[in-house]
Parts: structure tokens; sequence; C-alpha cells
């Protein structure tokens, strides 16, 4: 267990300024935790975040935060780059990079400091929808939470935790014994390389019992497609054995093999498929009011959309190397061969 209170920096890399960003950024201004210093990272002056964390640090002095402004270059991975200068600058023992985007409780540390066991390298949380307006924000909630976050919790609780780059607590010691942060560029995603570290180093990735929401607003169909093919790469790369078995996680296999099943046995496939989707996805929405996840009157057919989605995204992730993040074009090839 950590120490509480543990003296914690929070590090907060921003690029840009979505809706909500701004109440997201507000809430680690507002946490409940007595000993933390809040630290945000960005890598351009003019980018439109930096007045509204200065005007948020104006509104409240008495939390020890501060500003960090510049860009180091040195791993493929953007993100990483901006918060390397916030590792630099942080002087507590644990440290929390958490994005943007992650709406923190009052009790956003406690739950973390809570979560820590002693053989825990690395403590993170899954991002959890919510707030979505229209559908295909429906459907980013689908994916993030009784797709994205059931797995990632299944794989946690049989000790095999991967590693979520939305938020991560650091016992400070720990990353820097396995080469501090400039480890985590071994990757070109930052989480995959945290996980790797971490099991290397004989300790378990935990997942915190509680996760936060991320708020998503609006999204359009594009926009849940560019994420989800880039993520989808992103696992394909970098994690290739434990993506290939991803094409029969939704529910289109076990369709597919109901509706088979029946033909053999000489009953109706559209019916026994039909029974079968009422339960599979009363199940999802008895899962998603269990966790006290977002849950709508659109949600069963933003699920059903989601697992069309899932084998079409498998072939896309497989089909090239390149994607865009946060508008920087990338190659998955050119980045593993200069993170090599």
């Amino acid at each position: 267990m950590v120490r509480d209170p543990a003296p914690i920096s929070v590090l907060r890399p921003v690029r840009g300024l979505d809706p909500y960003d701004e109440a997201t950024l507000r809430s680690g201004f507002r946490l409940d935790y007595p000993a933390y210093e809040l630290i945000h990272c960005c890598a351009d002056a003019d980018d439109p975040a930096v007045p509204a964390i200065r005007r948020l640090m104006a509104a409240h002095p008495g939390v020890e935060a501060k500003l960090l402004i510049g860009d180091d270059d040195v791993t493929s991975n953007p993100k990483l780059n901006n918060l390397i200068k916030g590792w630099r600058a942080a002087r507590r023992e644990w440290v929390v990079m958490a994005d943007s985007n992650v709406l923190m409780p009052h009790d956003y540390l406690q739950c973390l400091v809570a979560g820590w066991r002693e053989d825990t390298g690395l403590l993170c949380a899954p991002p959890i929808g919510c707030l979505p307006h229209g559908f295909w924000a429906e459907v980013e909630c689908a994916f993030l939470n009784t797709y994205q976050a059931r797995w990632q919790y299944a794989a946690d609780t049989v000790g095999l935790g991967f590693a979520q780059g939305k938020t991560m607590l650091w016992r400070r010691a720990d990353l820097e014994q396995a080469g501090g942060i400039r480890a985590l560029g071994a990757e070109i995603a930052e989480d995959a390389a945290a996980t790797k570290v971490v099991r290397r180093n004989g300790r378990r990735v935990r997942l915190v019992d509680r996760p936060f929401g991320q708020p998503l607003g609006h999204r359009s169909a594009p926009q849940v497609w560019s994420r989800q093919v880039r993520w989808a790469k992103l696992r394909r790369a970098t994690f290739p054995a434990c993506f290939l078995p991803e094409i029969a996680s939704g529910s289109l296999m076990p369709f597919l093999a109901a509706g088979y099943a029946a033909h053999t046995a000489d009953m109706s496939a559209v019916g026994v498929i039909a029974a079968l989707a009422a339960v599979w996805y009363a199940c999802e929405a008895l899962l998603a009011r269990a966790a006290g996840w977002h849950a709508g009157r659109w949600s069963p057919l933003a699920w059903v959309v989601r697992d069309l989605m899932l084998p079409v995204l498998w072939a896309q992730a497989w089909l090239s190397n390149s994607f865009s993040w946060r508008g920087n074009d990338m190659s998955l090839a050119d980045a593993m061969a200069g993170n090599g």
C-alpha cells in the first residue's frame, strides 16, 4: 500500500482544447488531497490550451501548479516528448501521468493510492466514456466502456493487466531504475512500453477499482473510425500475439456459430441468433448499469454497430502502418525502426 497521503506529482500533457477540456483540466485543481503538485506540459506556447491553463492557475492560487512549455524531440511519441520536461520537474516520490481529457473526481488521488499493492509496478485506469452527444459518441462509449474496459478488467483479474495511458501512477524510483521516462519511448505507445517495463521488473500492472470518466461530447463517424483504427494498429504493432484473437472478441463470431448450429439442427437460424442477441446485449446492459457506466436509449444499437465494426477494424489494422495522431502523421514502421 502507498503511504497516505503520499506526496504526488500530477503531470498533464495538453495539446489543443476540446469542448470539455477546460472542465477536465479544472478538475485537477479541485482534488481533495493535501500533498500534490500539478504540472501541465505543452509543446507550443501558441497552443489554445495555454490561456485556459493560465486562467485556471490564476483562479486557484492555493494549488501548487505550473505550466511548462517546450518539446523534447527524442522519441517517436509526441505525447511522451511533451511529458519529459514534466517528469524532470516533478519533485514528488509518486508521479501520476493523466491525459487532459480525464475528468478527475475529488478523491481521484485517494482512489489511485488505495489501489497500490506490494506487487504493483504501475497502476492505471481505463477511460470510461461519458456525456456523449449524438449517435457516434454513443458508439465511442460502446467501444470504451462495455467492450474495452470489460476486457481490460477481465485481463487484470487473471493477473495480465495492461497499462492504459489515460491515467498512470508510477513510483518514481521504479521507472528511474528501468531507464527513466525515456524508457517509455521504446514502443510507439507509451502504455505498451510501460506494460513491458513493469513485467520485465517482475511486477504487475494493476487497474484502479473505480475508473474515471472521459467526457466525449460530439463525435463524428470519421473521428470514431480514425481513433479505433489507430488504437487497433498500435495494439497489433506492440502486442501482436494478443491482437490476433481480437477478431473473435465481439458478438459476431458467436452469432454466426449459433446460426450455423441452428441450421445443422434444423432450427430457425434467425430465431436462435435473435434469442442469443437479446441475452447477449441484456448482459451488456446489466454490466453498464452495475458499473455505473453510460447506457442510454441508443446504446443497444451502438453496441451492435460496434460489433459489426470490430472485424473490419481488425482487418484494417493489418493493411497499413500509417495513421494520424492529434495532427501528427505517423508510420508504425518508421516509429518502430527509430525506437529500435
